[in-house]
């Protein structure tokens, strides 16, 4: 069944999170790495739990499916792998192995904080410093930037991006999360750094930002930015974030995202880290990681290039997986 010389019925795989952006993102990017390497179809379940079942820990939630709402979609038939991710996915995922009879490979991204023998495998970043036999680290998160879907949202927005000049610089900007905050001072301050180095080499500015982003820093940067040639997406129409990173000559990114980090670093262009208010010894360590593998540094007011080898992480633990779960259908 696993072997992909003799499949010939796609593999149906399950992409589970509890539907927030960032970590829905990446079930879905490791989905679609599986599916780069073997003919697969995948869907996309979003968790949801009645009452306040979903604050409970995966301990006390003993019948899963029973406060699962019908929306969550939980039923057979079982898929032959399950790409979980996120804490609310963890009552589902630790039990899938029972309710599929075994049938069904089952891989949780991040760190579980569950016994690690519940999972076929476990993807979490390095900077968490998991390991056990069924780990395999990754440098960043999975996601879902690969160069076809690149190369499709550039032609997508031609229209829009061909006019810019270069160099061109994308920034994504982040916002508050349990270590950093992005107050609209710093916010104002940032905004200045990134128009001298735009202004100085006469490029143009590719802006986006997330769903985290303060209203004020959000108000203070478009005030500081807005009359910078380029674009600064609002929120409205497409997103043209892929876009933005396929044209970018290079890429800024605050310093609170794996997520928009993992994707700048996986494009080979030069990555730009923005600083924040407040510190966490985690992305300090994952920082550390892209600049060791030359593709990130400090912002410091000024544009320069240099190449490196296109972070793949995600292509990586997807071979690793199949390879597992080859190995586990013939035992």
């Amino acid at each position: 069944m696993g072997n992909v010389a003799t499949q010939t019925t796609p593999l149906t795989i399950w992409a589970v999170s509890d539907g927030r952006a960032g970590i829905e993102a990446q079930a879905v990017g490791m989905a679609e790495a599986l599916a780069r390497k073997r003919k697969a179809t995948i869907e996309i379940k979003r968790i949801g739990w009645k009452g306040r079942t979903g604050r409970l820990p995966w301990w006390l939630v003993p019948s899963a499916r029973r406060w699962l709402t019908p929306e969550s979609e939980i039923v057979p038939p079982w898929p032959d792998i399950v790409v979980a991710a996120g804490r609310a996915t963890l009552p589902v995922s630790l039990r899938m192995k029972r309710w599929s009879r075994g049938k069904t490979f089952v891989v949780q991204l991040q760190d579980p904080r569950a016994p690690l023998s519940f999972f076929d495998v476990v993807v979490p970043p390095r900077h968490d410093r998991l390991t056990g036999e069924n780990v395999i680290p990754i440098v960043g998160s999975p996601h879902r930037v690969s160069p076809q879907r690149l190369a499709k949202e550039l032609k997508r927005f031609a229209k829009k991006l061909d006019p810019l000049p270069h160099p061109r610089a994308a920034v994504l900007v982040g916002g508050k999360s349990k270590g950093f905050d992005l107050p609209a001072l710093r916010a104002e301050q940032m905004a200045r750094e990134i128009r001298v180095g735009i202004e100085h080499e006469g490029g143009s500015l590719m802006l986006t930002f997330s769903r985290r982003t303060p209203d004020d820093a959000r108000a203070a940067m478009t005030a500081g930015l807005v009359d910078v040639p380029g674009i600064i997406w609002d929120g409205t129409g497409e997103n043209p974030y892929f876009a933005f990173l396929a044209a970018a000559d290079y890429i800024l990114v605050t310093e609170d995202s794996t997520n928009m980090a993992t994707e700048a670093a996986s494009t080979g262009k030069p990555v730009f880290i923005l600083k924040m208010e407040g510190h966490s010894p985690k992305f300090r360590l994952f920082h550390e990681s892209l600049e060791r593998h030359g593709a990130a540094r400090p912002f410091g007011g000024g544009f320069h290039g240099w190449s490196y080898e296109p972070l793949q992480e995600t292509d990586r633990a997807a071979k690793e997986i199949w390879a597992r779960f080859d190995a586990a259908r013939t035992r």
